[in-house]
């Protein structure tokens, strides 16, 4: 059995794919915002509950890029650390490993807050904004 997704995931999922216009972030193929073809896929496990909702710990990569993501890990992580950098890697390992704990709690808190960031964000598609739009992380 998997880790089951809840409405945080779910808006967080959404928050980092309409930030990259629904659009692969490593072969850069643009999907409809109703595809399922694009995946929130998390560098590091959704397990680490410190890191799960942390748009740093996400990219949006669509199913093909997500399966090879996930079955190369060599050849991945050398990837991932050239795409965001050793620094950025580094920090997210620091908070994976902080006792600081989200609790099942926050969660209700933490689904707002990314419908919220989609709803600036696609107010601001809708105004014409192209490209990545950044929006604020829970963590």
């Amino acid at each position: 059995m998997g880790i089951k997704v809840n409405p945080a995931d779910q808006a967080f999922s959404k928050c980092v794919r309409a930030a990259n216009a629904y659009t692969c972030y490593k072969c850069d193929v643009q999907y409809d915002r109703s595809s399922s073809g694009l995946h929130c896929s998390h560098n590091f496990s959704r397990r680490h509950r410190t890191i799960r909702w942390c748009k740093e710990n996400a990219l949006p990569l669509c199913f093909g890029c997500h399966q090879w993501f996930g079955g190369n890990p060599a050849d991945s992580g050398q990837w991932l650390e050239q795409e965001i950098g050793e620094g950025a890697i580094q920090v997210l390992r620091e908070k994976r490993d902080s006792k600081v704990k989200v609790s099942k709690l926050e969660e209700k808190d933490i689904a707002k807050h990314y419908r919220e960031q989609l709803k600036a964000i696609e107010k601001k598609r809708d105004s014409g904004q192209t490209g990545y739009i950044d929006f604020e992380s829970w963590q």
